[in-house]
Formats: C-alpha cells, structure tokens, sequence
C-alpha cells in the first residue's frame, strides 16, 4: 500500500518564497555589478590620471656634481640640466622610437650611481655612465644604445632652440653656425663634391660644439649618418644593418663655450702637434693652369710668367701647378715610372729643366691613374693588379681593379691598404719632387670612397674616411711642405689643406662663405690651409669683376696664405695692381708675424689661430652668429665688407673689459661696443687691435 502524505492543516496559507526571493537576487546582481564597473572605471581613470597628470613629467635619471639628465617623458626627450640653476645646456630627443606614452623610467643599474641602464620595448639597452672629464670642471655623460635585434636604427637629435653649433664637416655653402645649415641625413664621411654638391666637404671631425658650453663627440670607429633641419636640430643616426651597429657618443659640459673648447675640443687629437713649412706664409701662390700640350710649351709659359710677376713688382712667390701641368713637366706617363730596373733609364731620358729651375714652385699629384696609360697596362702584365683598389674575382684569385672616373677619364686609384703599392708610390713622388726641384708637393684626390660611390661594400680598412687617414699619414712622411685636399682626424699632421674650390660670386658659396671656413676649419684644428684663390675658382675662368676681386682680396691679406688664379693686370685697372702690392706687403709684414706667434698657442694649447668673437665673449649670445667677423688671436679684429655694393657696415667689438683701436683712424672704443654705419671705402678692411 502506497504511503499518503497528510495533508497541512494550518489555518495559516502556504507561501512559496523562492520566487520572491529570486527577484531579489538578481535586482542585487545588476547593482552590484553597475558598482564594479563604475569602482573599475574610477580606478583606471585614476591609473591614467597618475600615469599622465599626476605623476612627474620630468624625472632626474642620472646626477653629476654640477649637472644632472632628465627624462622628459612626453617628448621622449633627455635633457641635461645644471643642479643650481636648472638651466637647460642640451636636449636630445630619441625619435627613432614609436610615438607611445613610456611610464617610469627605471634605473636597473640603481646600485650604481653613476650608472644609469634601461631596456626599451625590448629594441634596445641604453647606458649612460658619468665619466671623468678633461678638467675639474667639465662633465661628461656618455651615452650607449646597443640594438636587441637587426635593422634597429638609432636617431639622436640635438635641439637647436636656445643653442648655436658649430663643429662638424665643411659643406659648398659654409655658414656659421650650423644651425643655418639644411642637409639631408647621408654617412658623415668626406665626400668629393664635386661628384656629391650636397654632400660633407673636405675637413671633417666628429666633433659638435654649442654655444652652452656643451660638446658632443663621437669616436672615430663609430659609425654615424649626419642630417641637420636648419634651427631645428641636427640628428646623429647608426646605420640600419644585420650587424646591429651601436649608437655611442659622449656628452660633455664646461662653464662656458670657451671653457668647452679649450678642454675638450682643443685636445681631441691625442697626438703630438706638428707645424708646416711656415715659409709658404710669406709666398703668394700664384696659379698657373694653362691648358698646352708640351712640356716645351709649359716651360716657356712659366717662365714668361715669373718674369710679368717681376716686372709688375709683385715679389718673391710660389708657382702652383695643376697635375696636368706637373705630369707635362716630369715627361712621364701620369707620374709613375715602370718598375725595377727602367727607373734610371727614364732619368736619363729626362728634359733639361733649366728653364724652371730658378723658380719657387708647387707640384700636384693624385693617387689615380688612367686606365689607358702605359702605366696600368704594364701593372696588369706584371700582375700587380693589387696595387689599385680592386674586386676580389669570384672565378679566381685575380683581383679585378675598381674602375672609377677622376677628371673626367676612366681611372683606377691607388690601394693605400697594400704596403708594397704605398711604397711604389711614395718613393715616385720623391724621385719626381726631386727631379722637378719643387718646393711643396700639393694632393689631391684623397676625398671620397670609390666602394660606397658605387654602392659596394668596402672592406673594413677602407670604410668611412681611412682611406683619407692612411693617404694623409703617407703625405706626412715626405715633411713638412706638402698639402692636401682632405683631412679628417689629422690636425696634429704638418700638412697645408686646400680650401675647397668657392664660386665667383657674393653668396655663402662665394665670398661670404670664407669667414665661415676659416672659423670652422680653425676650430676644428685645421689652423694652416691655403683659401681658394681671389675671386672663387669653381668656374675654372678668369674673373673680372673689380668690387668681387677687391673685397675677396681684402679677406686673404688675413689669412695664412694669398692665393691667385686670375692675375690683377688681367682682371682689374692699374690701380687694382697697385692695391694688390700694398695688400701682399700688409700680409707679409703684418700678418705673418701674429700667425707665427699664435701658432706656438696652437701647438702647446691646441687654440685655434683664427678665432670667433665668442672666444672673448662666451657669454655674449650677440656673438654667437656674427659669421663676418673674426680675431687672429686674442689680439686683431678683422671686419671686412662682405656684401656687394656696401661702403658702410655694423661692427661688434667682443670682450667685456677690452679695449679696442681702430687701425684706420686710431680711435679707441670698449669691448661690447655695436659700432653702427661704420664707413668702409672700397680700397679699406677695418682693422681693430687690441689697446693695452
């Protein structure tokens, strides 16, 4: 029999409360849940309030005694600082990073404090070390980005605001300071400007100077790519490569931008400084490039020459001839006699060079050499094909030599990294200095690498500049009277530099653009160059313009060497011939002597010879972009007139406490004096001296 269940018989009614219950349940559900969310949404607006707004936009990552760096987190920026005054002297933005908001930056090097070490986005380590300066009061910071995988590349750019720079490479249109200048980012190499106008000129050092007495150098093995946005910045970038090639630099500051130079950038070369023959001072250069096509030719032209300099009474000066000229007068085949044994039978083959003899004269080579001269051929029969910069062949251990063109004819240029071809070719050009009986040798051709010209890999004793290196070290060994058309990292050498060839006319890459050379290549250690010759010589014709001639003429008398392509009697009146015997006399007389004084400070000091107004006034931001202006030493003012038409000009006198005369008029005036409409005839150059 089934069990029945009894029925309830409570008068009170049976309620079911589940349901109700339930209701409730998820009424509390909903709001506990809208309470989360909202709880969550305050609290991420909270993260992101902290992460943004509330947390420090600037955090001191590293501090030195005087100065310290920030990271200036939305600008993905460093910025050195001093301590006392919070004075911003440099900041370099990372730009090659993704434009993302960076949280914190941790120092995983905290232990040390003098270390600061962090890991990008897992691209790249950083490590900034604070490093011993030069002197008690420079710092230095150096600066490492090492890459954590391939094709990652490095881009530091310095800001320009509130900072001039100066330093670098030279360029067709010189200015100074940098920050005027708009060249696209290229390998910071040397290049021929004449195949590459935009491209860096033929002195160079990677070394950057800024008016907040900041330097930025950077080794010579570390290899950079230079661009610079004319008042924005100027960038330094590693090359992107499987070899996942290093950014490193080292930053340093001083008290002022003086200070910084005469601690750091005056003794970026290591090496024992060396003077030329300072005889070629007191010599101007006079060029002789005619075009003939004998050496019987050349000879009577020279000679004709010499005597027109005499009679014009225009003393004692130096001769210089091109390389088609000297190759005419050796009576070889491009310079370089055959091997071995046929050396003396092509002496006793040679003209009688009584004619040139009595004459002062320079001779110029280069360390091409035609591909259909008789040379290369007998090169290649006795198999010395390794004695040019070559190909290694991938069918056989012949190497095949690297066709490049070199004044207009298929050439090949000498392997410099092969000791029996450096050799070969140093003892030829002694036996035709000799023979020739020159007085300074002058090469050309060092600029340039043949490899990357043609977008090859150079091998890595030839990559960058060492090809300039090696050929300028090679130059230096026959003494100390020869010049050379490229340097870099060579300023401790007894070499001449050949300024680059400048335009004939009035702009940055003519006549306004010498001053600018000068300081720059001066600054850089380069004190001993000879300019380009009166009138700009790019156009390879006689100039004839009288104002452009005078005032170009007025610029060299201050500078270590007059030079001449375009004779006076040719270009000007009478008079002109006058006014250029007068100015070659001053030269002489007055000139010389400061360059030879000053040059004992270059070579105990490393101060450069011819220097800007802020060297007298490092505090002065008036002198920090005077680029038509500048003192031989601390002792002469140079102002001369640089624009064409002008009689009258605004002349700044640096140096708070100097006292400065004027050598046309014999006044007297205060260093920090802005002298307004200052009256410049044609036929004048003011001159300030300093007053004891």
């Amino acid at each position: 029999m089934p069990h029945a269940r009894p029925r309830n018989q409570s008068p009170i009614p049976e309620v079911t409360w589940d349901s109700g219950l339930k209701e409730m349940n998820e009424t509390w559900k909903g709001a506990i849940a809208c309470l989360g969310v909202a709880v969550f949404f305050v609290m991420t607006i909270g993260i992101i309030y902290w992460q943004v707004v509330d947390q420090p936009n600037k955090n001191w990552i590293l501090r030195g005694s005087t100065s310290g760096l920030i990271w200036e987190r939305r600008s993905h920026s460093l910025v050195l600082q001093t301590l006392s005054e919070e004075k911003t002297l440099v900041e370099i933005n990372v730009g090659n990073f993704p434009d993302m908001e960076q949280p914190f930056v941790k120092n995983l090097c905290w232990l040390n404090k003098t270390e600061f070490c962090y890991t990008w986005d897992a691209m790249a380590d950083l490590e900034i070390s604070l490093e011993p300066g030069p002197s008690a009061s420079t710092e230095c910071y150096r600066i490492n980005w090492t890459p954590l995988h391939c094709k990652i590349t490095f881009k530091d750019c310095f800001s320009m605001t509130n900072v001039s720079w100066y330093g670098g490479a030279s360029i067709r249109a010189q200015r100074w300071p940098l920050n005027n200048v708009n060249t696209k980012s290229q390998p910071f190499v040397i290049s021929n400007l004449t195949k590459n106008p935009t491209g860096y000129g033929s002195v160079l050092e990677k070394y950057f100077l800024g008016s907040t007495g900041v330097t930025v150098t950077v080794a010579p093995d570390v290899p950079i790519s230079l661009s610079v946005e004319s008042n924005r910045h100027f960038c330094l970038e590693s090359p992107s490569s499987i070899a996942m090639v290093p950014l490193q630099y080292m930053v340093c500051i001083s008290q002022n931008i003086t200070a910084a130079h005469q601690e750091v950038g005056s003794q970026f070369s290591e090496q024992e400084r060396r003077l030329p023959n300072t005889d070629i001072l007191g010599l101007p250069i006079w060029r002789h490039y005619k075009a003939v096509d004998s050496a019987a030719k050349m000879e009577r032209g020279l000679r004709s020459f010499f005597n027109r300099l005499k009679r014009h009474h225009l003393g004692e000066g130096l001769i210089a001839l091109n390389e088609h000229s000297t190759m005419l007068l050796s009576n070889a085949d491009h310079m370089h006699l055959p091997m071995g044994s046929r050396k003396m039978h092509a002496l006793r083959h040679t003209r009688d060079l009584s004619l040139i003899k009595p004459l002062k004269f320079s001779i110029t080579l280069s360390p091409y050499t035609s591909i259909n001269s008789q040379l290369f051929l007998s090169f290649l029969q006795e198999g010395k094909e390794n004695y040019w910069l070559s190909l290694q062949s991938k069918f056989d251990s012949h190497p095949t030599p690297l066709l490049t063109k070199w004044k207009g004819q298929f050439s090949v240029r000498l392997n410099v990294t092969n000791d029996a071809a450096r050799s070969w070719y140093m003892d030829r050009v002694s036996l035709l200095w000799q023979r020739l009986g020159a007085q300074y040798v002058t090469f050309e051709g060092a600029e340039g690498n043949t490899f990357a010209e043609q977008a090859l890999q150079p091998p890595r004793e030839l990559e960058g500049d060492k090809y300039i290196g090696i050929f300028a070290l090679m130059a230096a060994t026959l003494g100390n009277s020869t010049i050379i058309s490229a340097v870099t990292r060579s300023n401790h050498l007894p070499l001449f530099i050949q300024m680059t060839p400048l335009q004939s006319d009035w702009s940055y890459a003519g006549l306004k653009g010498i001053i600018p050379s000068v300081l720059h290549y001066s600054l850089l250690g380069y004190n001993f160059f000879i300019p380009d010759a009166v009138g700009g010589t790019l156009a390879n014709e006689f100039r004839r313009e009288e104002e452009l001639y005078i005032r170009w003429l007025q610029i060299v008398t201050f500078l270590p060497v007059m030079s001449f392509s375009t004779p006076p009697w040719v270009c000007c009146d009478d008079w002109v011939l006058n006014l250029t015997r007068q100015y070659i006399q001053r030269h002489q007389d007055f000139v010389v002597p400061l360059i030879v004084k000053f040059s004992e400070e270059w070579l105990s000091w490393g101060y450069p010879i011819f220097r800007p107004l802020w060297w007298l006034s490092p505090n002065d931001p008036v002198t920090f972009t005077i680029d038509d202006e500048f003192l031989i030493g601390d002792e002469v003012l140079i102002a001369p007139i640089t624009e064409q038409g002008r009689v009258q000009r605004d002349i700044y006198l640096p140096g708070e406490g100097h006292k400065w005369m004027d050598t046309n008029t014999a006044q007297v005036f205060d260093g920090g004096t802005l002298i307004r409409n200052y009256s410049v005839s044609l036929v004048e150059v003011p001159v300030f001296v300093k007053a004891s």
